[in-house]
């Protein structure tokens, strides 16, 4: 389990928090998705939930970070690595810049846990397989496009098999299949009892992979549900969120005169 609970964080030399008393809670195999305008708060509040901020980041949190029942408070970066694994939506922000190769590049995260060469090896190959990038493991990581270093970035993750996920626009750069196969392998570390938060600007995808969605406006949290009661929330809009097809469909038939779910069943 992971939570926030009225985090408030400001960037250091900045006077104003950049998020307003966030609380925020992921249970065991949840998958939450966070949704919002751009500059709403999204990514500091992922910085705050992985612990990043202000234990590298700097500045100033008030409120408090809980993993699995234990205050995050004055913990070190290393063990928070341990704790919360983060992608963001620049995969060269996450390269090690030591590996020469993608196999070596997946291989440092088992590595610096300490796991037996053979535990590592066999977590990178599982990581490498489920992203389908196995033919990726002799290149170097400097020259991949960006979808193929996205899904190296979350490969690393995968190989870790961290309790805890934070994924600020994971699939950004990936076109429809590499979407597919990232949705696929979240959903699996789900069912294995990982707690995901995923910032995503894709409606479709959020729609078909979260239990709950929480919108961020202005620094806040101004709602948060079941995902298929705050994707077809008539506010979505106002608060810079476009609704995913379904609702948008939906919404395109009714202005017409017709009822969406007997065309639906008509299909």
């Amino acid at each position: 389990m992971l939570e926030l609970r009225d985090a408030t964080y400001r960037y250091a030399g900045y006077a104003n928090p950049a998020i307003h008393d966030v609380s925020l809670r992921l249970d065991d195999g949840e998958i939450v998705g966070l949704v919002g305008a751009n500059e709403a708060g999204k990514s500091t509040i992922c910085l705050v939930a992985c612990g990043l901020a202000p234990a590298s980041v700097g500045g100033g949190l008030e409120g408090s970070l809980t993993i699995d029942g234990e205050p995050m408070k004055g913990r070190p970066v290393h063990e928070l690595a341990e704790r919360v694994g983060i992608a963001f939506q620049d995969p060269a922000t996450q390269r090690s810049g030591i590996a020469a190769t993608v196999f070596e590049e997946v291989a440092l995260g088992p590595m610096n846990l300490g796991l037996p060469a053979r535990e590592t090896i066999a977590r990178v190959r599982e990581a490498l397989a489920r992203l389908r990038i196995e033919d990726l493991a002799g290149r170097d990581p400097a020259r991949l496009s960006g979808g193929q270093g996205q899904l190296v970035a979350i490969a690393s993750l995968l190989a870790m098999r961290p309790r805890h996920i934070v994924l600020d626009e994971p699939t950004a750069q990936l076109d429809p299949e590499g979407t597919r196969l990232v949705a696929t392998a979240l959903r699996d570390l789900a069912a294995g009892g990982t707690a995901l938060l995923i910032v995503e600007h894709k409606a479709d995808l959020l729609d078909g992979l979260c239990g709950r969605v929480a919108v961020v406006a202005e620094g806040r949290i101004v709602a948060d549900g079941p995902t298929a009661t705050i994707l077809a929330d008539e506010r979505l809009a106002g608060w810079g969120v476009e609704p995913p097809s379904r609702v948008r469909l939906a919404r395109a038939l009714a202005a017409r005169g017709l009822d969406p779910a007997v065309v639906g069943a008509a299909s």
